[in-house]
Order: C-alpha cells, then sequence, then structure tokens
C-alpha cells in the first residue's frame, strides 16, 4: 500500500517499467525479430519453447537465464553499431504505435511537475534508452547486453538482468548518480509505477507505489492502489 508523505522536503522521483506499464504489451520479441527476422526469431523461439515456458511459470534466476539463452542465440555475433541503428528505428515505431495514453498522461502529469523522471526496464537497453530519449525522460536504467573486442553481441548479460530487486538497486544507483541521493536528509520520495511481479520490489520499497496491472484481482500487485485511482484522488506529494 502506499506510504505516507514523510515530514521532510524532497525532490520527488517517479519510475515507470515500460513493457504493460507504458507499453500496451512486451518489446523484447519484436524487437528481436526486427534484428533477426521473423523466420529466424520464431525457429528459436520455438527451439527454446519447453525452457520458456517453464521461466514464465517460476520467474526469478530461470526466467533470467532462459532470456539469456535466447538472446545468446539470436544476437552472438552481431554487430553493435547495427543492432543500433535497428534499434533506434525500432523504438521510434514502439513508441508511435504501443503507449498507453493513460501511463503516459501520469508521466507527463510527474514531467510537468518538474520531478524526476526515470524508466526501469528488464528490456535491452539499446532500445529502452532511444524509448526514453523520445519520451523526454530523465534517464533510463535497463538491461545491458555484453560487447566483445571486435564490438559484436555476445548475446550475454552485462551485469544483471535488470529485473525484480534489481530494478530497485539500479534505480538507486541512477538517483545516486544523479545526486539526488546522498544523506538521510536528502532522500528522494519515490513514486514507482508497474504492471507484473517483477515490479514488484520497487513498488514495495517506494514512497507510493501504482499499479498499472490489467489483471484486477488476479494481477500480483493488487495490494497497490491502480493507476485510476491515484488519478481519481492523487496522494499530494512535495514538490522540489
Amino acid at each position: 500500500m502506499a506510504k505516507a508523505v514523510p515530514p521532510r522536503t524532497q525532490v520527488v522521483v517517479a519510475a515507470f517499467d515500460l513493457d504493460g506499464t507504458l507499453t500496451n504489451g512486451g518489446s523484447v520479441f519484436d524487437w528481436l525479430r526486427a534484428i533477426c527476422g521473423t523466420k529466424r526469431t520464431y525457429e528459436a523461439t520455438l527451439r527454446l519453447g519447453p525452457a520458456l515456458a517453464m521461466a514464465a511459470l517460476k520467474g526469478g534466476k530461470a526466467a533470467d537465464m532462459t532470456k539469456e539463452d535466447l538472446f545468446s542465440e539470436l544476437l552472438r555475433g552481431r554487430d553493435l553499431e547495427e543492432v543500433q541503428a535497428i534499434s533506434k528505428r525500432y523504438a521510434a515505431k514502439h513508441v508511435a504505435t504501443a503507449l498507453r495514453t493513460d501511463t503516459k498522461a501520469r508521466l507527463d502529469y510527474h514531467v510537468a511537475a518538474g520531478h524526476h523522471t526515470v524508466i526501469v526496464s528488464a528490456s535491452p537497453e539499446l532500445y529502452v534508452n532511444e524509448v526514453a530519449g523520445l519520451l523526454g525522460v530523465h534517464g533510463s536504467v535497463a538491461t545491458k547486453l555484453a560487447v566483445d573486442a571486435q564490438a559484436k553481441l555476445t548475446g550475454r548479460y552485462e551485469g544483471k538482468n535488470c529485473r525484480g530487486s534489481e530494478k530497485f538497486s539500479r534505480v538507486t544507483t541512477w538517483m545516486r548518480s544523479q545526486g539526488l541521493l546522498g544523506s538521510s536528509e536528502q532522500t528522494p520520495l519515490l513514486w514507482a509505477y508497474g504492471n507484473s511481479r517483477g515490479d514488484s520490489r520497487l513498488l514495495e520499497a517506494a514512497d507510493h507505489g501504482v499499479s498499472c496491472a490489467r489483471l484486477g484481482q488476479f494481477s500480483r500487485l493488487r495490494g497497490y492502489p491502480t493507476l485510476a485511482e491515484i488519478v481519481a484522488a492523487p496522494v499530494v506529494a512535495p514538490t522540489p
């Protein structure tokens, strides 16, 4: 549940998940199709089908590892510069066609209020960073893919998949890098918006966790106020 606003003057940070929160549905599969083609992407997905299905049920480390296996099969040896160019085009198309108007309106509210906004996503930063730039937010944190000495993707992660507790850790690191987080007297008021169990740790740690899920009582985030509830009766947060 949303926590009471602490009695201190603070800056405000608003962290938004991407897939299913700011946009409708996922993005990774379509991004892979844009890079590798539909046929090859489907073939790789079918080969990993049982593992992908099990990972979807289990979540956690199994999901991280299986996603990395898919990336490795499809992206290993791909030229970084080429993938960056495709990712830029993909991001523009994705923003143009997949944005959720309700969550985008909430993002615009935070931007207009002068709050610090950041996208935090388990999707690859190769296009998440591009999406962040198109939406005019202050920053983004996402899953980083490793690159070898020849500027080729290895298909493996550099660091961890940006999901679960890693999301909160990375947002904390981002706030510190922006000079927003220091001593106990300099702690931002954090709003967090997500739609799935991968966002639960971030919402739990936030001063105001908001569920953007569309599953109602079946959502893993059903204990948090919904976006519609927050918009209808907003909690007044201090301005910077």
